[in-house]
């Protein structure tokens, strides 16, 4: 069997496991190892498992992981989520719809110290769902939103995801920060649109929420302070150029700490339950990270990415139609595996190409966190829609599912203008770098 024939059945074996619900790390890990054995020799394979997981984690750029994870653990036990939630719905107060409005701007804010769709839409859900749900929002726009808001969670940043992209791609962090920063906004300011739009459709599914006064709102703008300070620490000083993207992380993980217990927001035994979050997290990412990586050697190994190069070439399309090929097939994807997981494992194989037929790896990883997200709330099984339902077991799944389908325009919207102005994405980087 010659390598890249391997190649395609290691892939094909690959989702079999997936499929079978094997572990994601395990799965990208045993694929690699038998594979890279096929081609090479068990002597070979073993040699590389066993120095893989040393040059991996000894990479200086991977310890502004924990470290972002750690703010966000932080963040959430100390109630910033709510404090964004009140700041965001005062903005819009009197305004139908302006509970759902506040959810997308608490989303996004929250995602800037988060950095997770995940815990986005799981924590938003606790704090946004009742309250629309008590001022008597259809439960279908009161999921919806939250899910589809969630995935603003690692477009904005800082963003975990786009950090192990730059590590996979050998990109920088800073440009790939700087470059998502204006089309997570934009996606923002899409979500809402979608929601004045309902409004106006059909009003009876939003309630026009009372005017708050000047001093209402300004008290709870000020409740904004601690997220500014953290993202002014976390993007600002990584943008400036002064300090690393670790470095950065680490001061802001600091300052999130101290600004908790400052304000008496935080218990010594939630810092400790955030510490042990961390501790869980990083290592189940670092797990999945070691894995993905001795399996994209593997690829490497097969010339597969090469050969899937000289086979589209062949086919003589357009450089946009490949592009919408990945789209469907990263969808697709989304259905069943987390952000990380398809990045990991797609990216390898997927950047190549992308680079082959002109495209910038700097716009390519934007469009695929995008893209990547979208299959997080797309039915039959997007994962952001489970988060919600296991936290609100009384909705039914049908009303979550069709709750996020107007919502699906904004991510399209989204996707359409980063690839009609790609400049959405580097026009940021190219200015600061």
């Amino acid at each position: 069997m010659s390598d890249g024939l391997i190649g395609i059945a290691a892939l094909f074996g690959l989702f079999g496991l997936i499929i079978l619900r094997v572990p994601v790390a395990i799965a990208l890990g045993l694929v690699g190892l038998l594979g890279y054995a096929a081609i090479d020799g068990w002597e070979r394979a073993l040699i590389a498992a066993g120095s893989t997981p040393y040059d991996l984690t000894d990479k200086y750029s991977l310890t502004v992981v924990p470290l972002f994870v750690l703010m966000g653990a932080v963040a959430s036990r100390s109630g910033m989520s709510a404090e964004l939630y009140r700041a965001a719905n005062a903005m819009f107060s009197g305004l139908r719809g302006a509970l759902a409005m506040a959810t997308v701007g608490a989303c996004a804010g929250f995602g800037a110290i988060c950095g997770s769709s995940l815990a986005t839409a799981a924590t938003m859900t606790r704090v946004a769902v009742p309250e629309m749900r008590r001022w008597g929002y259809d439960e279908r726009i009161a999921t919806g939103v939250v899910a589809s808001g969630g995935t603003l969670g690692v477009l904005i940043p800082p963003s975990v995801v786009l950090v192990f992209y730059a590590i996979i791609s050998e990109q920088g962090v800073p440009q790939l920060f700087a470059a998502a920063l204006i089309p997570g906004l934009i996606g923002a300011v899409l979500h809402i649109v979608v929601i004045a739009a309902i409004a106006i459709l059909q009003p009876e599914r939003m309630p026009k929420s009372a005017v708050m006064s000047a001093l209402e709102r300004l008290r709870a703008l000020v409740g904004l302070w601690k997220m500014l300070i953290l993202f002014g620490i976390a993007v600002g000083g990584i943008y400036s150029g002064y300090i690393s993207p670790t470095e950065a992380a680490a001061i802001a993980a600091l300052v999130a700490i101290i600004i908790a217990f400052a304000t008496r927001t935080l218990t010594v035994k939630q810092l400790m339950e955030a510490f042990l979050e961390t501790i869980w997290t990083t290592g189940m990412l670092f797990f999945i990270i070691i894995g993905a990586f001795f399996f994209a050697y593997f690829m490497a190994l097969t010339q597969l990415p090469n050969s899937l190069s000289e086979w589209v070439q062949g086919l003589q399309v357009g450089p946009w139609v490949v592009i919408l090929m990945m789209i469907v097939f990263y969808i697709v994807l989304g259905c069943f595996l987390d952000a990380i997981s398809m990045i990991l494992i797609t990216v390898p194989v997927f950047l190549p190409l992308a680079l082959s037929i002109g495209f910038d790896p700097i716009w390519f990883g934007i469009l695929v966190l995008v893209v990547v997200e979208v299959g997080m709330i797309t039915p039959p099984v997007g994962l952001n829609i489970f988060v919600i339902r296991a936290q609100m077991p009384d909705i039914a799944l049908s009303d979550v599912y069709w709750g996020i389908v107007p919502f699906l325009a904004a991510a399209g919207g989204l996707i359409a203008l980063l690839m009609l102005f790609p400049r959405l994405a580097l026009w940021l980087p190219e200015l600061l770098y």
